[in-house]
């Protein structure tokens, strides 16, 4: 049974003995350029992918095509992440760079729970791993590296499909819609090489291994068909520790592929022909699917997988001579199994109307998959087989075959068959091939008993009912098998209720269980399109269907987010107690344009569009925090009035371009401090000018210092007189703990920490309009006292 597991200690060792890795990728270069020296294979694709981003808990893939006459693949890839291997074991996966690696279709390391609490990161060593010989299991993931290099061979990886997927976090959290996003993104750049064998017959990693091919016939008749193929050679003869490898294509499905030697000379009785057969890649006594001593007994396997096969032979003895001889046995059209005795359907792909993502189709038999039709599904028991597949075996099996084109590996495959309960049916899939009880990649037999592959999803199954997803399922020929179990009340119920089957590619399983959105995109080669989900502020995972935050967790947010504006009200009351209008509506307003763009991000209520409540949002908030600043300079209201037009300006222009970038607060405090110091220095310039001009300020050289000192003074002093500094001391204490919760926020603790900065920040505006001191101009209120003592002498003048 092929099933796909994830990386265990048992497969990390596989794996650590499976890639081939070079320690950089100029030692491969090197030895590439060795190889095309010896003219034995030539370039077959290269590609440069250029300088990305990827940024917080986003994705990218990239997909390498492998001929079946590769030799090799070849991947260099650059990154700005620095993380030792110290390190890795401190950084949570939600935040971890990760780049993994899967054949046939992209890689998923987070696809459920229990997938990720089971989900061992490789060790990376200097930016390459450890060497190897084979590849094991089906997905590999590693901490992100500054350098990884590699150079995959043909005895390594099989042709077809590699994806390389790059994640910036892994977890339920990756696909959560979150408030504010704190993470990092890392940048890199990849160069792929794959390169090819120029001679056919001519194969392995330096196009060196003589690959001997079979001359095939076919026959036909009603019982099936078989495809007869042998040595072109009449006899082949292996001396001592020699191998001799042969190809040969299974075309379609095929019920046995049997390997033969005839005319066998030996020069020993105990001697033995020992034969190896692999899938897609060149077998040897250490690596292959099949083997067995074909001296005396036939190699079969059953239910081969369509496809390129490759035979090798070695022997004990110091000569032996034979014939190769290779039968690829079928079935009837429309038969399969044992005896040829069972049914086999070919379905048909109809796209759905409603969709508009690429692939999304739902599958139906040939004869009812016309276009007018609109049922998804098909009943089972016109078509399905009556004959047990073996004497011993009541049980009956009946086969489809559906086709996922070129592109669409992105999608997930929908398994839905509902049934009456009395009536027990297994469910078997295996891709390339027909499965079988003993050989499928997925399967269902009940609740208890189904795969526990991460890729396998179950959909709310039970007695009546049986509901699975295969995600991210490779582009390709799959084979689905039904197995009934005979009974004797079936023939009863099934005419109570028929059986039926649906069987449909969706981009987004369970329609991202009605908590987000479902979205596409390409690979960084634009070859294969992959659905993803979009979800909720309160829920995550794949399918947008773990909880991450709970109904009342989630009420307790909104209501901390949104109350926590209510601190608006402090500086607001007070400006107003001042009578300061412009500052009492700025920060009325800014606590108002806060709460209810935190009201639609929680998802409550959005009275206009979130782009603009977060605009409004954050440019009011620049706007407030600047707005005090300007409020403690003394300088006149031309002046004050001048500062707000060109911070009004400026802020506008930072809530547009990234507002929720962390060196925004640091760029606000630095305009503000710009306009405090600004006001100052005109105040202090148009009071002083006249001493400034005077002749007591025209000293000679000598006394400039002590007059510049006498300056400085008079301005310490003033600056004194215009504050209460219990206040400004407050303000600060409540600006740093805004500073600070504003610095701790992540993704998770958000909703505390903004909470915080909204009581924070509002408390220090109030302090600090409270420390202002009202200054009294004694010059104008002297002059206003000198006119009404004039007033006052002429009218108490006689009057004629």
């Amino acid at each position: 049974m092929a099933e796909i597991s994830i990386l265990s200690l048992t497969t990390l060792l596989f794996f650590f003995f499976s890639f081939s890795w070079s320690l950089s990728f100029s030692d491969s270069l090197q030895d590439s350029s060795s190889y095309h020296n010896n003219g034995g294979f030539f370039t077959v694709s290269s590609f440069r992918y250029p300088k990305s981003q990827v940024r917080p808990y986003d994705t990218r893939y990239i997909r390498v095509d492998l001929p079946p006459w590769f030799s090799s693949l070849n991947v260099a890839i650059e990154s700005d992440v620095d993380i030792s291997a110290k390190s890795v074991s401190k950084i949570s996966k939600s935040l971890l760079p990760v780049i993994c690696f899967r054949d046939g279709s992209p890689p998923l390391p987070d696809a459920s729970t229990n997938a990720l609490k089971g989900l061992e990161l490789g060790r990376l060593f200097n930016g390459s791993f450890e060497r190897g010989q084979d590849i094991e299991v089906a997905e590999q993931c590693y901490p992100m590296q500054k350098n990884i290099s590699l150079r995959l061979t043909n005895e390594q990886i099989s042709p077809g499909a590699w994806y390389v997927g790059l994640f910036n976090g892994i977890g339920a959290t990756r696909t959560q819609g979150k408030m504010i996003v704190r993470s990092s993104a890392f940048s890199y750049s990849a160069n792929i090489t794959v390169e090819g064998c120029r001679t056919a017959t001519m194969w392995g990693p330096s196009c060196n291994q003589t690959i001997y091919p079979l001359s095939c016939s076919r026959f036909d008749n009603q019982t099936g068909s078989v495809v007869s193929c042998s040595d072109s050679s009449p006899s082949s003869c292996l001396t001592g520790v020699e191998t001799k490898t042969y190809a040969l294509d299974v075309d379609g499905i095929a019920e046995q592929l049997v390997i033969t030697a005839s005319d066998l000379k030996v020069d020993s009785n105990e001697s033995y022909l020992m034969c190896y057969a692999r899938f897609g890649a060149i077998a040897s006594e250490t690596l292959h699917d099949y083997a067995g001593d074909i001296h005396k007994v036939a190699l079969v396997i059953n239910k081969p997988k369509a496809g390129r096969w490759y035979i090798s032979t070695n022997s004990s003895s110091n000569k032996i001579c034979f014939s190769m001889n290779v039968k690829v046995i079928g079935c009837p059209m429309g038969k399969a199994g044992p005896n040829c005795g069972q049914q086999i359907y070919m379905l048909q792909a109809v796209m759905r109307r409603e969709s508009l993502t690429p692939f999304e189709s739902y599958y139906l038999p040939v004869d009812d998959a016309t276009p007018s039709g609109s049922s998804i599904t098909f009943p089972l028991e016109p078509i399905f087989s009556n004959v047990s597949s073996l004497l011993l075996d009541t049980s009956t099996w009946t086969y489809f075959l559906m086709n996922i084109p070129q592109g669409g590996a992105g999608g997930h495959i929908h398994f839905r068959l509902t049934s009456h309960p009395t009536l027990k049916y297994e469910v078997y899939l295996r891709f390339g091939g027909l499965p079988t009880v003993d050989d499928h990649d997925y399967y269902y037999v009940n609740r208890t008993s189904a795969s526990n592959s991460m890729f396998f999803s179950l959909n709310n199954s039970s007695q009546e009912k049986v509901d699975f997803y295969i995600l991210y399922a490779r582009e390709g020929t799959w084979s689905l098998g039904l197995r009934r179990l005979s009974d004797s009340t079936a023939a009863t119920a099934s005419k109570d209720s028929p059986t039926l089957v649906s069987l449909s590619l969706e981009r987004c399983p369970r329609r991202c269980s009605s908590h987000g959105t479902c979205r596409y995109a390409f690979d960084a080669s634009g070859l294969t399109s992959y659905s993803f989900c979009s979800c909720d502020r309160t829920h995550g995972g794949f399918d947008c269907g773990i909880e991450v935050v709970s109904h009342l967790g989630h009420i307790i947010q909104s209501i901390a987010l949104i109350g926590s504006n209510a601190a608006a009200l402090l500086p607001a009351y007070w400006a107003l107690r001042q009578r300061e209008y412009p500052e009492w509506f700025l920060f009325t307003s800014s606590g108002i344009s806060s709460a209810l763009y935190h009201a639609c991000d929680v998802g409550t209520w959005c009275v206009l569009t979130y782009n603009v409540l977060q605009f409004m949002d954050f440019w009011l908030s620049f706007m407030a925090v600047i707005g005090t600043f300007v409020y403690l300079s003394t300088a006149d209201e031309a002046v004050k009035r001048t500062i707000h037009i060109v911070v009004a300006i400026l802020t506008a222009l930072l809530a547009l371009t990234q507002a929720t970038r962390a060196s925004n607060i640091i760029i606000v405090l630095a305009i503000g401090s710009l306009g405090l110091l600004f006001g100052f220095l005109v105040e202090f310039v148009t009071k002083h000018r006249s001493y400034c001009g005077s002749a007591a300020f025209s000293l000679n050289m000598l006394d400039r210092p002590r007059a510049v000192k006498e300056w400085f003074s008079n301005l310490i002093k003033t600056v004194k007189k215009q504050f209460r500094w219990d206040f400004v001391a407050a303000g600060l204490v409540a600006f740093t703990m805004a500073a600070i919760s504003f610095k701790v926020e992540t993704s998770s603790s958000y909703w505390i920490w903004h909470s915080i900065w909204h009581l924070t920040i509002y408390t220090s505006s109030f302090f600090f309009l409270r420390s202002k001191i009202a200054i009294v101009n004694s010059e104008n209120q002297t002059h206003h006292g000198a006119d009404n003592y004039e007033l006052t002498r002429q009218d108490s003048l006689p009057r004629n």
